[in-house]
């Protein structure tokens, strides 16, 4: 039986080397490469054409965001799983929309990255059985990424970072020279496009955005 091939990318050492241990243990997977980062992290998939990538969200260089969407983009048979620590489901939401074939917590027992392992594999996604129902599954539109990122006018792009940034509604009209009731425009129009609902949603967006510099 021919086994798995798994590219880990993790930026953290330690984490890549437990999960290289765990998966090797295993009769049907091999760990084939790692990636301290998601620039490395599309370059080496694109060079060893692994089945599937263990993505981390929180990366240096490229975010798992953006690595997931350059290698569906590239290498469009390559599985991508998700393992991070971030519950919030605007990140899965973005992850899967970008992607991902499952999303899985770093929080969880190893037995729950084997099961999301061998799911994704076969083609089908896996989500933590320790998060919610996602939000897609109940009939509303899962916030967009940079697909869609093009619909937002550029007044509304700028409303929606300041959101992020934790500015109020008085203090963007303000920096803008808007008034309040246009910039509540602006940041409707720019969450509906996007499919968000609320502050928190905003953010997990703006980070996985590059917006607030996240590394």
């Amino acid at each position: 039986m021919s086994k798995l091939r798994i590219l880990l990318a993790d930026d953290h050492e330690t984490v890549r080397e437990g999960l290289k241990t765990i998966l090797n243990a295993q009769a049907d997977m091999e760990v084939i490469g790692e990636a301290p980062d998601g620039r490395s992290a599309v370059e080496r998939t694109s060079l060893l054409h692994p089945d599937i990538v263990i993505m981390d969200v929180s990366m240096p260089v490229m975010n798992g965001l953006h690595a997931t969407q350059a290698i569906k983009e590239t290498c469009p048979t390559v599985k991508v799983l998700t393992l991070t620590r971030h519950a919030e489901e605007a990140y899965l939401q973005q992850l899967m929309r970008a992607g991902a074939s499952g999303y899985v917590l770093k929080q969880s027992r190893s037995t729950e990255v084997l099961h999301a392992i061998r799911a994704v594999a076969t083609g089908g996604t896996y989500l933590d059985a320790h998060l919610a129902k996602p939000t897609s599954t109940r009939g509303r539109t899962p916030p967009r990424t940079d697909q869609s990122r093009s619909a937002l006018s550029q007044r509304e792009e700028e409303v929606l970072r300041l959101v992020a940034w934790g500015y109020s509604n008085k203090e963007i009209a303000a920096q803008l020279n808007l008034s309040v009731k246009t910039i509540e425009t602006h940041k409707a129009n720019a969450s509906h496009k996007l499919g968000v609902t609320n502050r928190i949603e905003v953010v997990s967006y703006a980070i996985l955005q590059g917006w607030l510099r996240d590394s």
